[in-house]
């Protein structure tokens, strides 16, 4: 029961291969480097440096005759990417999950497992890649990462393949070189979005007029108040009045 649920997930959410001859957009803005000599991926981002993680390419070389189980050399992209809503530690055989999932460093197993990132060659030293089925792709073989131990693809642990995936889309540049990595600075962080503060303006509080009663006549303190005054203008009229 659980392998015929294993095997539905699989076609719902696991895409198909395709043909590399699919026309495929190239994305300038992001890029991975593959150092064979410093077996680390650096990945790139708008020319900054965004993460680097450790990596196993073949131990059995660089090239790309078919047979031969070797790393290619060069420019290539990203063609496919499958995987996208597999469990880590997910086992691939002919890039569609089993069902199984396993665990890193699970002795006497070496699948492919949790992600794939499917390369093609752009240049006559690399033509065969896609055909030779040449993956960035997750292994349980994860005490054998930083060496040179595949068969000709590149190797990554299972949570690292996982974080790389979410980051890389598909038509990304890939440069697998011999050398070292360069230095590249960090990329700039995104800017934060802008956000406008209106400040709330001090109400603007008016004089109210002394109430009246509900009639529309004075109310009895105003009525009061009204006497006041007059009492006060009349004696100040009389103690004028005296004085001429």
């Amino acid at each position: 029961m659980f392998r015929l649920l294993a095997v539905i997930f699989s076609l719902v959410f696991i895409a198909p291969a395709f043909s590399a001859t699919q026309p495929i957009q190239i994305d300038t803005s992001h890029r991975l480097i593959i150092s064979v000599r410093d077996q680390k991926l650096m990945l790139m981002e708008n020319g900054g440096r965004v993460a680097i993680y450790p990596v196993s390419t073949s131990k059995f070389g660089v090239g790309d005759f078919r047979g031969r189980m070797t790393t290619p050399l060069g420019d290539l992209m990203v063609a496919k990417k499958i995987g996208e809503n597999a469990p880590v530690g997910a086992v691939f055989h002919n890039r569609r999950w089993t069902g199984e999932i396993l665990q890193p460093n699970t002795p006497g197993r070496d699948p492919v497992t949790t992600r794939i990132i499917w390369l093609s060659g752009l240049e006559a030293q690399n033509s065969q890649a896609f055909h030779r089925c040449i993956y960035i792709h997750g292994t349980p073989e994860e005490k054998t990462i930083g060496r040179p131990a595949s068969y000709g693809c590149i190797r990554m642990k299972a949570a690292d393949i996982a974080a790389l995936y979410n980051q890389v889309p598909v038509g990304a540049l890939v440069q697998i070189i011999p050398d070292r990595l360069p230095k590249v600075p960090k990329a700039r962080p995104a800017p934060a979005s802008e956000t406008l503060v209106v400040q709330n303006e001090k109400p603007n509080i008016q004089q109210q007029p002394e109430p009246t009663s509900a009639s529309g006549t004075l109310s009895v303190e105003q009525m009061r108040m009204g006497g006041a005054l007059a009492a006060q203008r009349q004696k100040a009229k009389l103690a004028l009045g005296k004085r001429m």
